[in-house]
């Protein structure tokens, strides 16, 4: 014998069969799949279970107190005629049925609903209104939802009574035990449609396309989704709602590429206005901007605009403009153009130019570094 099954449910070789059931009470109630799904604890309540089957019958405790395990091939067994009733168990104790005391009512929900909804990035930064079409299950305006024809009605169900379920009696170890399960004659409803509605074929509800006006909130981004409760398809047979829920798709931007609520751009200067200095006008999301280049520009620079990136999703403020300026190297000089490059080398001792190293801290990594991580 592998199994104490004493040892199982915690009482003593002598217990009686008041404390045997009071023990399986016990821990059925804390084991059970209904309260602890989790499959190490599944299988602890059927050993107790088992256990209680074993210990609660005089016959297969007897085979127990022996040293003969009352599941062997001959002596029946565990499972034996369809398996062990653990709903019957469920129902002798708690008073449910097989199904947790819920009818066919309590579950038809209609469907949800998920729409993509795609926006500019401009959209996306200041909100927008925006009206969607989608396929929906409605209600029947012809039975209105009822699912009868006009000029009639749902019945009582003649099977159930118009519970909605049934009750039946069956043979357990512990003696007759009454489940309860959805009628199947209404699946449940409490009612009988004898002449559907011929649009909705009894089902209350038909299929459609409607358009929803949605206000989507500023901030939003690619993958956001948005939930309207109680606004998806229609149960059957009147049934509540299902939710919709609106999935962003952010269509990709021309200039501007958004990393959170910031946004980055490029620009490309000559060379001789990044020596310079200069002013230049940009196009934002707000419209026209200047920005100030300062003398000695270098490439990689990075340039931030505060407040002019993307609003903060439930939150006040915006987030950033990062702009990487790119120096431009002139390719093709005229006579005029390399005679006053030549000179101003040599003014400035640059017409040899030795090849130097920068620490990494200085050089082109850093200035890269920059460009992904800015800090001012």
């Amino acid at each position: 014998m592998s199994r104490d099954y004493y040892e199982i449910l915690g009482v003593r070789r002598d217990a009686s069969k008041e404390e045997i059931k009071k023990a399986y009470r016990r821990l059925a109630r804390e084991l059970h799949p209904d309260v602890n799904p989790d499959p190490a604890v599944q299988e602890r309540f059927k050993q107790v279970t088992q256990a209680y089957e074993v210990l609660s019958d005089p016959e297969k405790r007897q085979m127990h107190d022996a040293g003969v395990d009352p599941f062997a091939p001959s002596g029946g067994g565990f499972g034996a005629a369809g398996g062990f009733p653990f709903d019957d168990i469920m129902n002798a104790f708690f008073g449910r049925g097989g199904n947790g005391g819920r009818t066919a009512r309590d579950r038809r929900r209609g469907r949800n609903i998920r729409v993509r909804v795609e926006l500019d990035l401009a959209e996306t930064a200041f909100g927008v209104t925006k009206e969607v079409t989608f396929p929906i299950a409605v209600r029947c305006e012809t039975c209105s939802g009822e699912g009868a024809a006009p000029g009639t009605h749902r019945e009582t169900c003649g099977m159930c009574a118009g519970r909605g379920e049934v009750s039946q009696v069956a043979r357990s170890f512990l003696g007759q035990v009454m489940t309860t399960r959805p009628c199947p004659q209404c699946s449940g409803m409490g009612t009988v449609v004898t002449d559907p509605c011929a649009d909705c074929s009894g089902e209350g509800r038909v299929r459609d396309r409607v358009t929803r006006t949605v206000q989507i909130p500023a901030g939003v981004e690619d993958g956001t989704q948005i939930q309207l409760a109680g606004e998806g398809e229609v149960g059957p047979n009147g049934g509540p709602r299902g939710d919709i829920f609106l999935e962003i798709v952010q269509r990709p931007h021309a200039v501007f590429e958004r990393h959170g609520d910031d946004l980055h751009c490029a620009i490309e200067i000559p060379m001789t206005a990044a020596a310079l200095g200069t002013i230049v006008p940009i196009e934002t999301l707000d419209g026209e901007e200047e920005i100030d280049l300062r003398p000695g520009t270098q490439s990689g620079h990075v340039i931030r605009k505060k407040g002019l990136g993307i609003r903060h999703l439930n939150a006040p403020g915006r987030g950033d403009l990062l702009i990487q300026v790119t120096v431009e190297t002139p390719t093709k000089l005229d006579d005029e153009q390399e005679k006053l490059l030549r000179s101003l080398a040599e003014m400035r001792g640059e017409e040899h130019v030795p090849g130097k190293l920068s620490p990494g801290g200085s050089g082109l990594f850093s200035r890269l570094r920059e460009a992904f991580n800015p800090t001012r």
